[in-house]
């Protein structure tokens, strides 16, 4: 007869308490196999898909697009033997949930123990189903991801991405008259094209009357945005941030990227300016451990650690995420660009894992991808101390008594001043920039 078993949310991180269900992949009545992957959701960490544990055909599914479950609770039930006689699915306890049932039992969800929990719906607006926007990684340009814009009339209009707004001014139309074709209804380049070549006098078309109430949007603060905002907050009033600044000439450092671009070793490398400064922050903490170590307040300790975890920030639409390149300072230069370029295609494809983002030691926020030159990082938790590499631009500088120019850096380093003091985060500072003007420097660390 048939079987049935129910699939709880699992744990896909350390401490996680609960995931939106975000896409379902298989809806009752279709066969599963092991393995398959039946539903993406998204933790306070990351996006994460869910492969199914056994085979058979889907009965049930527990919770829908947009609802919060805590881990533990079942989300889908699978009938693993559906070639049985018919028979109805698992009954509910005859007591009402959370009530004790005979024996000292807790009544809950068939098939599961005493949980601390339920799946909780989130507000929604209509009955649109919630997609996962695609990531903007921090450690590498990319396009700005595109917005929908609401107007009285004709409903949602998407706004272009930046260069389609560009050619559309270029060639006077107006993208407010247009329905988009691309995913979401964006308006795409063929779009304008289209518009252009037909000849619409779209450039004079008047702008629809805005209705104040249209004129906000709301979005619901969760998974990945929630996390990092509570964590930052946490990081902000509890470590006592320090932030220091050094301006440097990186022109050496340039040059030396420009020759290795030609070296055999390095051709099949996107050797990156983060890559130089993985490479001498790696380095620095080495005659600098202070800066790699973390404050238990539990324990009233400080950890000193012999590894160094090195977290690069990245901005996602889903909210900061901070995926760890493993042992970063036993890596030569060659493999931490390989490293560097393989983190970025990972989160630019919304594939970073829970696991991927924990224990990190020290963090980099390469800010200078977005034409930044500098800012006051705050620290990741967990952490002592965060860099700050701002943008590479052509400046004036004095070499040798002459004024010329040469590309120059900003770099900003914050630190915890329970764990690290000025000397230290100084000298920490201090080498990097040396490291970074000078890559010759490197030998005699």
């Amino acid at each position: 007869m048939p079987q049935f078993k129910q699939f709880p949310l699992p744990d896909t991180g350390e401490g996680l308490t609960e995931a939106e269900i975000l896409t379902w992949h298989v809806k009752p009545g279709d066969v599963v196999t092991v393995n398959q992957i039946i539903v993406e959701i998204e933790t306070a960490k990351a996006a994460v898909e869910l492969p199914c544990p056994f085979a058979g055909v889907v009965t049930q599914l527990h919770a829908q697009p947009g609802e919060t479950v805590e881990v533990g609770v079942p989300i889908i039930t699978v009938d693993v033997d559906p070639g049985g006689a018919p028979a109805a699915e698992p009954p509910v306890s005859d007591g009402k949930i959370g009530e004790e049932m005979p024996g000292g039992r807790i009544a809950t969800l068939v098939g599961y123990g005493p949980r601390t929990g339920a799946a909780k719906r989130r507000a929604r607006k209509g009955s649109a189903p919630v997609a996962a926007p695609e990531p903007v990684v921090a450690a590498a340009p990319v396009a700005a991801p595109v917005t929908p814009e609401p107007v009285a009339a004709g409903g949602y209009v998407p706004l272009a991405k930046p260069p389609v707004r560009k050619l559309a001014k270029e060639l006077g139309v107006d993208l407010r008259a247009l329905n988009g074709s691309g995913r979401d209804g964006v308006i795409t380049r063929e779009d304008v094209e289209s518009a252009a070549r037909n000849g619409s006098d779209v450039s004079t078309v008047e702008a629809p009357a805005y209705d104040p109430a249209t004129r906000e949007r709301r979005v619901a603060v969760r998974g990945v945005r929630k996390a990092t905002a509570q964590a930052m907050v946490d990081s902000a009033f509890t470590a006592p941030h320090v932030t220091e600044f050094l301006t440097i000439d990186v022109t050496p450092m340039m040059e030396l990227r420009a020759r290795l671009k030609t070296h055999p070793g390095f051709r099949d490398v996107k050797l990156t300016p983060l890559a130089f400064a993985a490479r001498a922050v790696c380095l620095a903490i080495r005659r600098t451990p202070d800066v790699n170590a973390s404050w238990d307040a539990a324990a009233n300790e400080i950890v000193y650690k012999s590894y160094t975890h090195l977290g690069i920030a990245a901005a996602t639409p889903r909210g900061l995420v901070v995926p760890k390149v493993r042992d970063a300072d036993a890596m030569s230069l060659r493999e931490l660009g390989i490293a560097l370029e393989q983190l970025t295609a990972t989160a630019r494809d919304g594939k970073t894992t829970p696991a991927d983002m924990q224990h990190g030691t020290f963090t980099i926020t390469n800010i200078g991808v977005f034409g930044v030159d500098t800012g006051t990082p705050i620290i990741n938790p967990g952490e002592s101390a965060i860099l700050a590499l701002g943008a590479i631009r052509d400046m004036p500088w004095v070499v040798d008594g002459q004024v010329v120019p040469r590309k120059v850096c900003q770099l900003a380093l914050s630190f915890d001043h329970r764990v690290v003091d000025g000397q230290q985060g100084s000298q920490f500072l201090a080498d990097v920039g040396a490291l970074l003007a000078d890559p010759a420097m490197a030998f005699t660390f």
